[in-house]
């Protein structure tokens, strides 16, 4: 079983950045896949940003050059630190750690960006 602890969420005014957090009770590196995901009121879950274990990196085109996610192994702990931050960036952010044909999820952070 994999525990996931996000952190870092809070309220932000536009152009502004946070640096979310999530801690696994486990090693990271039995996740094929850590990614952050996104779920606005209405809205289904999509994938922000996801990192693999080779280290290559992947974005959704509404986040690209302004979203950075990253990986302390050492630490188990997978960081998303997003910049210029806009109003529709608003949303409960969760982690996720794909191994195998699991999924596991944290409980969430929200983030809310004000204009």
């Amino acid at each position: 079983q994999v525990q996931l602890v996000e952190s870092g969420g809070r309220l932000v005014q536009a152009g502004g950045s946070l640096k979310l957090s999530c801690a696994a009770s486990i090693s990271i590196f039995i996740c094929g896949r850590m990614g952050w995901y996104r779920q606005a009121p209405g809205q289904q879950r999509e994938l922000v940003a996801a990192v693999v274990l080779g280290g290559t990196t992947s974005y959704a085109d509404s986040v690209k050059g302004r979203f950075t996610i990253s990986r302390d192994n050492a630490k188990n702990t997978v960081y998303l630190q997003m910049n210029s931050l806009k109003p529709e960036d608003t949303a409960v952010y969760y982690c996720n750690c794909a191994r195998g044909g699991t999924n596991y999820w944290g409980q969430g952070t929200q983030v809310t960006v004000s204009s």
